[in-house]
């Protein structure tokens, strides 16, 4: 990943709070047949072990768990905000008319060493927290315990958990802060308009 020193985030906080408000990466892979990546909602634990450590499930069909054994070497892809940028929007273009269009995002990549964890008492952890984390905001969450246990125990078995031991984590802030500051801000307005709320906050706290 090209990374201009004008675009990194610096403080690890900044890593983290990316891949716990866009929890879904993508985990790229590389096999006998190539490269190959699977999209899959994560868990990131930042207290374990050195940089953290990510865990997921996937479909017990899905041949990624067998292709990529235990000690594999994989990255995951987390998105953050993102979204197009109109030259339109920088009130020095109509000064100078010397701006182009550009997209701003931010984005982290996350190597590690995968480790399979077909282990029903893991992944029934890890299901009961993704599912309280992500039911939290819901006026009813749903739990476990609302379902049949046979359902549930069927369910179980047809997944196969991950871990990731995360070894090395690098992001990128493109948010403009090669441009004037009121340019940053005018375009972080407009996106906050339109919706980009993430985005626009993220280009305000780049300065």
């Amino acid at each position: 990943m090209y990374l201009p020193p004008h675009f990194v985030p610096i403080q690890p906080d900044a890593l983290h709070r990316i891949m716990r408000t866009h929890p879904l990466g993508a985990l790229v892979t590389s096999g006998p047949e190539g490269l190959d990546a699977d999209h899959i909602p994560f868990e990131f634990d930042a207290r374990a072990g050195p940089l953290g450590r990510l865990s997921a499930h996937v479909a017990r069909a899905n041949p990624l768990w067998q292709r990529c054994p235990t000690g594999s070497a994989v990255m995951v892809i987390f998105r953050g905000a993102q979204a197009y940028v109109s030259p339109g929007w920088y009130p020095s273009k109509h000064e100078t008319h010397r701006q182009v269009p550009t997209w701003n995002y931010e984005v982290v990549h996350a190597h590690g060493r995968l480790t399979v964890r077909d282990d029903e008492r893991f992944v029934r952890g890890l299901v009961a927290r993704l599912t309280r984390h992500h039911e939290a905001a819901e006026p009813r969450p749903w739990k476990m315990g609302d379902a049949d246990p046979a359902f549930i125990d069927d369910l179980l078995g047809r997944i196969v958990g991950l871990e990731i031991e995360i070894t090395s984590l690098t992001g990128k802030a493109k948010l403009s802060q090669n441009r004037e500051a009121r340019d940053r801000l005018h375009a972080a307005d407009v996106l906050a308009e339109r919706g980009q709320g993430e985005l626009a906050q993220a280009m305000r706290d780049a300065g």
